[in-house]
């Protein structure tokens, strides 16, 4: 199972970054220089500071999503969750983080799924502890952790 750490984010610092627009993944070409634009974090990819939040992902249960332990995610407490969005639930007092699947809301359950073959589906029923806590909306992943 994947757990989640929260983390409280400081959104009232700028991030700034340069970088190069239009980084494809064939072959570079020579012609394309550096643009010297900036990418502000807080400005481009959070919509609400007030609510959001980052986790730091604990466990194997989101790997084929290209989750994996030690990512940190970014998680929208103010966004709507809907079928198919990869949230971080709160469940019997502990965080995980797992696909929503709505499509048996009707039969009185709703699943959280797993991107990992060796756990199943956790079923939820109105009679569970349950709050979908948060919508994850980027997940920043180190790649020198997981080579080929």
């Amino acid at each position: 199972m994947s757990n989640i750490q929260i983390i409280q984010g400081d959104f009232e610092k700028e991030l700034r970054l340069q970088f190069a627009p239009d980084i494809k993944a064939g072959f570079p070409s020579p012609a394309s220089d550096y643009i010297h634009e900036s990418l502000d974090f807080n400005r481009d990819f959070i919509k609400h500071p007030e609510a959001t939040f980052y986790g730091r992902v604990k466990g194997d249960s989101m790997i084929n999503a290209g989750i994996f332990a030690g990512d940190i995610v970014v998680i929208d407490r103010a966004l709507e969750p809907s079928h198919g969005d990869v949230i971080v639930a709160y469940l019997e007092k502990e965080y995980t983080i797992k696909f929503l699947d709505l499509s048996h809301k009707d039969e009185g359950y709703i699943e959280l799924v797993p991107a990992n073959d060796e756990y199943e589906p956790i079923r939820i029923n109105k009679l569970d502890s349950f709050e979908v806590w948060g919508v994850v909306i980027w997940t920043i992943h180190d790649w020198t952790k997981h080579k080929r």
